[in-house]
């Protein structure tokens, strides 16, 4: 395969000594609202941005609408985002909402 040595064993993840973060479990109902929330908006304006940069409501075409255009269509972009997050997303809002919970968990057993 390679000429160089260790290239050819198999990838495992590395060892872990620390315990896994606390769940969501330990966080009152209303707060756990709260932090799932948040990180939809989060994942949210992470999509819009996402959607902006490969050009998801640009106008196309001889018949642009201009600066009006533009306008509304990063609301448009905005809207698609916020369904897209509300519909599962692409998971980082729940990465998100895990990592809050676990620091708020964390805080509060300080």
């Amino acid at each position: 395969m390679t000429d160089l040595p260790g290239l050819d064993a198999p990838i495992t993840a590395p060892p872990t000594d620390r315990p896994s973060p606390p769940v969501a479990a330990a966080i009152p109902g209303p707060e756990t609202d709260a932090l799932r929330a948040a990180a939809r908006e989060l994942e949210a304006a992470f999509l819009s941005e996402m959607l902006k940069q490969a050009g998801f409501g640009e106008a196309r075409g001889a018949f642009g609408g201009g600066v009006g255009e533009q306008q509304f269509a990063s609301l448009l972009r905005d809207q698609h985002a916020h369904a897209m997050a509300d519909a599962g997303g692409i998971g980082l809002a729940e990465q998100i909402f895990r990592a809050l919970a676990a620091r708020q968990a964390q805080e509060q057993t300080q």
